[in-house]
């Protein structure tokens, strides 16, 4: 694990000198700001107001980082020619894959744990005191997390075999239609076939279910998040991934990087 490691830690560094990665950040730190204000204005439900707009700010560019980035991962190094000098060196396709996965996160773990404490700043700005329910918040940021986590798997998988602008319109339509997913398993309709159904929901078993990691509107209006819900989450984003992530070594290491 050395070598993942080793590749992790560069990409995390990497990550954090970027100048976008700060203005995305930046931009997330200015809508909590604007929460605030709308907050002010929206007599009663101040608190509300603040965690659905921090908690949405959280997300987005947690998704735009996870995306953008997660595509440049693997191109950057093949257009820098930096990707062939490593590969020269004991470092299999599978380890530079996976150190490149835990960087990312880890800087999507930083990041959003800045943004969450910035939310958490607007509350007190706000009411001067903090609520029980407010621990919640963390178990949405989690979550949140979890998502991003499977979003850089997928665009990681896209980046090994196709080019980064057709990557990032891949893994932003596997975003759009995970938060689909769970309709599809529902869909009723007289004017479809049973096939045509069945087909549906198996297609649906296939997409990532990212509903089951929005929990915002039960945080906003107080209400805990169940432990199960946590766990199963966890579990499922874990084996969603490392399926996604051996795809992606599979198809990386079969590529001519000629």
């Amino acid at each position: 694990m050395r070598n993942v490691q080793a590749v992790a830690a560069n990409t995390f560094r990497e990550a954090v000198r970027d100048r976008v990665l700060y203005n995305l950040v930046f931009f997330a730190l200015m809508m909590i700001g604007a929460a605030i204000l709308v907050g002010q204005v929206s007599i009663g439900i101040e608190r509300d107001v603040i965690i659905s707009l921090g908690l949405s700010a959280i997300s987005v560019i947690g998704i735009f980082i996870a995306i953008f980035l997660g595509v440049a991962l693997v191109s950057k190094e093949m257009d820098k020619r930096t990707l062939y000098a490593l590969l020269a060196k004991p470092v299999k396709r599978w380890e530079f894959l996976l150190g490149k996965f835990v960087g990312l996160v880890m800087t999507l773990t930083v990041n959003t744990a800045a943004m969450a404490a910035g939310l958490y700043i607007a509350l007190w700005s706000v009411n001067r005191a903090w609520q029980a329910s407010d621990v919640h918040i963390l178990a949405a940021v989690y979550l949140i997390l979890l998502k991003l986590a499977m979003i850089v798997a997928l665009a990681l998988l896209f980046s090994c075999f196709t080019t980064p602008f057709l990557a990032i319109l891949f893994t932003a339509g596997m975003y759009v239609a995970g938060l689909l997913a769970g309709d599809l398993r529902t869909v009723h309709g007289v004017e479809l076939d049973p096939g045509t159904l069945r087909w549906m929901r198996g297609i649906s078993y296939l997409l990532p279910n990212f509903e089951n990691f929005n929990v915002m509107g039960a945080v906003v209006h107080g209400r805990g998040v169940p432990v199960s819900l946590i766990w199963q989450a966890t579990l499922y984003a874990f084996l969603y991934t490392a399926i996604v992530l051996t795809g992606a070594a599979i198809v990386f290491s079969r590529r001519n990087l000629k």
